[in-house]
């Protein structure tokens, strides 16, 4: 009878230990997608209720004529060509999802370039579409977009030169926080 009670004794701190180290995995790492251009969206991503229903199927953005347009993130260039007079562009990342820029006013990349995050595939007419696409199905890259923030740094009231400004980081959304 000793050796009974000692086998729930022992099985429940391992089934405890176990849970534990498996609790304490890391998240599967979050997307953060450099931003495609420093401008404002004019009209955001509305998923349509059918495939052939009105909606917008990525984000348009206002730029400035001639801004340039980056690559949100490493992959190679699936598309390069016009569509009913429209030039676009469309970029296969690494996972698997497409990416879409259309009304471009130039591209400087060509079909098959393998490109980094942040690297320039053109310049901006005076709109921008960034559409991505998971297989066949749109998704939206708001929430997955960072934003390029630069430190806070104290500048001296005595009249000397301040330290130049750093590089800015990406700071990426944080979906827990809903930011």
């Amino acid at each position: 009878m000793p050796s009974i009670a000692v086998i729930p004794v022992l099985v429940v701190p391992i089934v405890w230990v176990l849970g534990l180290v498996v609790s304490v995995a890391p998240p599967p790492a979050q997307v953060c997608f450099v931003p495609p251009i420093d401008a404002p969206i004019t009209d955001p991503f509305r998923m349509p209720p059918c495939p052939f229903c009105a909606g917008n199927r990525g984000i348009e953005y206002g730029p400035t004529r001639g801004q340039q347009v980056r690559a949100l993130a490493a992959g190679s260039v699936d598309f390069v060509g016009t569509v009913a007079g429209t030039r676009w562009l469309v970029v296969l990342h690494v996972d698997g999802r497409r990416a879409s820029y259309g009304r471009l006013a130039t591209i400087a990349v060509s079909r098959g370039d393998g490109v980094r995050a942040g690297q320039v595939l053109g310049t901006s007419s005076d709109e921008l579409y960034v559409g991505l696409r998971d297989g066949d199905r749109p998704v939206d890259p708001t929430p997955l977009i960072g934003r390029w923030r630069h430190r806070h740094r104290l500048v001296p009231v005595d009249g000397s030169p301040g330290r130049p400004v750093g590089p800015p980081r990406l700071v990426c959304p944080n979906p827990a926080s809903g930011r």
